[in-house]
């Protein structure tokens, strides 16, 4: 119960986070700065930019049950490919985070085998 209840909260904190940073003015719709595929990946997954690429972007990985951080690259390129072969099946948390450390965008996908 325990771990359900910090998976829940490391969700929810995650999601709020990022869409109280997200937001430009009433109404106003903010695109995703990263797009990322394929989605479900086996072996590796892809992040390219697709807005103004910014050299100081870090991405990080978390898995879904457990919140543990599975991968860190600092200065990531404007495409960036991760190897997830040694990633056990299940959905995965990426956080994109710009110089100062301030989240810039999330969102998850999917490892299957």
């Amino acid at each position: 119960m325990n771990k359900f209840l910090l998976i829940l909260s490391f969700i929810v904190f995650t999601t709020a986070h990022s869409q109280a940073q997200n937001r430009e003015t009433p109404g106003s719709v903010t695109a995703s700065i990263v797009r990322f595929y394929p989605n479900p990946a086996t072996t590796v997954i892809n992040f390219d930019f697709q807005k103004s690429y910014d050299k100081g972007y870090s991405i990080q990985v978390y898995s879904f049950m457990g919140g543990k951080k599975m991968y860190e690259l600092t200065n990531i390129s404007d495409r960036t490919t991760i190897n997830i072969s040694d990633f056990n099946r299940g959905v995965y948390i990426y956080q994109l985070r710009d110089k100062t450390g301030r989240l810039v965008e999330s969102g998850k996908f999917q490892v299957s085998k």
